[in-house]
């Protein structure tokens, strides 16, 4: 994977998984400039560090460092994550036939950061086409992109959920002194999560804004908030582990997950921080696109908002004054953890790869 393996919860817990069903499972991504030092994982951990950090050099710098890796770490069966991996995973089974194993977090061609660029948009999704072909296996996240990627792929795609572990125990202890209701939002600080609007709406409520996670806009949001006049009511707090964000996630009063509909990506995701909230017994609110209108109809543990100011405003009103409501949805909350939980993906998960034995 690109990511810092740090903080990405999704691979922590399949890593942890697989490596728990008997696999000896390594986990490779990206040494950044500023890489907190790896947390100690069941599973072996390996960053490669790369010269470039961003653009078509990166991706290529990468995936040749990668193809490198695996010359000399030759595996049994390769699980690449996203499309960013897929050439060196392509060119390492022409050269070494093995077990190819996909994850696909997202619809990779359909992120807002391709909106507009045909041409390497095309190109992207070239190098799916190619690879889904050759695939002995492929999961992702939620039916709605399983769905738009099958006719890629000559095998069925499995769907493992975001589903966090149902447990409470061995989380750090974190105060809050606020005071105020806590707003949260956590995750990659990038185009289209309507963070901006999260740092405009503040201003008219008697809360705080907890922001935790960085990304390509982490120096511009700050600057922004601090043009609004809010830095006294916004705390970036920068990348958690993912112990460390459940305790803070704990604290707060509302979560927030409200995206642009810009690109099918966006659209038919369903992101860690919608079952994070859940699992905190945290009242929330989401986009209104389709697996979260799902997901709601079944357990009803959120609501929707548009990604305008007035709808996000209101919808945090709603849930902070209505206290009858808050309560009902953080029962419901309490339930549905029972439910959602990695147990159930687990099993999937395993299954997969112990078919492609």
């Amino acid at each position: 994977m690109t990511n810092d393996l740090v903080h990405d919860q999704r691979m922590i817990r399949i890593c942890t998984a697989l490596q728990e069903a008997g696999h000896a499972v390594t986990l490779v991504g990206r040494e950044k400039p500023n890489s907190p030092p790896l947390t100690n994982r069941p599973f072996q951990q390996t960053r490669l560090k790369c010269w470039f950090h961003t653009g078509p050099l990166f991706y290529l710098e990468f995936n040749i460092r990668l193809y490198a890796y695996l010359l000399g770490q030759p595996p049994e069966i390769l699980n690449t994550i996203d499309a960013d991996t897929l050439l060196a995973g392509g060119l390492y089974q022409t050269v070494k036939p093995v077990r190819w194993i996909h994850d696909a977090h997202e619809l990779f061609t359909e992120v807002p950061e391709l909106s507009g660029k045909q041409i390497k948009k095309s190109l992207w999704l070239r190098l799916e086409k190619w690879a889904f072909s050759r695939f002995d296996a492929v999961y992702t996240v939620s039916e709605s992109v399983a769905k738009w990627y099958q006719p890629m792929s000559p095998n069925t795609i499995a769907v493992i959920r975001n589903v966090p572990v149902r447990s409470t125990a061995n989380l750090p202890e974190i105060s809050s002194k606020t005071g105020h209701p806590i707003l949260i939002y956590q995750g990659a600080l990038n185009e289209g999560r309507c963070i901006e609007n999260y740092i405009r709406v503040i201003k008219s409520l008697d809360a705080v804004l907890w922001i935790v996670g960085e990304g390509d806009l982490s120096e511009s949001l700050r600057e922004y908030a601090r043009n609004q006049g809010v830095m006294d009511k916004v705390v970036f707090h920068g990348w958690k582990s993912p112990e460390e964000l459940k305790s803070l996630t704990r604290l707060a009063s509302v979560g927030l997950n409200v995206l642009e509909d810009d690109g099918l990506s966006y659209r038919y995701s369903l992101a860690n921080k919608c079952f994070d909230y859940i699992h905190a017994g945290l009242p929330s609110i989401h986009s209104p696109f389709p697996e979260y209108q799902h997901l709601n109809e079944q357990y009803q543990v959120f609501e929707l908002a548009e990604p305008k100011d007035e709808s996000i405003l209101n919808a945090i009103k709603l849930l902070l004054f209505d206290r009858e409501k808050y309560h009902r949805l953080r029962d419901n909350c309490n339930i549905a953890s029972g439910y959602l939980d990695w147990t159930t993906e687990k099993g999937k998960l395993v299954a997969i790869y112990e078919t492609t034995r």
